[in-house]
């Protein structure tokens, strides 16, 4: 799955949650279960998500300016 179709996933997920919700505040008990079904959905979404976005960050530096090293500061002593 690649990083966008994983947060269009998450997002469905949680309107899909929300609205469960909602319904459950009103009592009905199969929307209880679907917002609790869901929200293992969404646990094993955000997984996926972390792992995609780190591998997209690492993607990200590798293409982009190399990277420049810091340059060592000589402090001078007072005697």
């Amino acid at each position: 799955m690649a990083l966008k179709d994983t947060i269009n996933t998450m997002k469905k997920i949680i309107s899909c949650i929300g609205e469960d919700l909602d319904k459950s505040c009103n009592g009905n008990r199969a929307a209880a279960q679907r917002a609790r079904t869901n929200s293992i959905k969404f646990a094993k979404c955000a997984k996926i998500y972390r792992k995609e976005s780190i591998a997209a960050e690492k993607k990200e530096r590798g293409k982009g300016k190399k990277s420049v090293k810091a340059k060592k500061t000589v402090s001078k002593r007072k005697n």
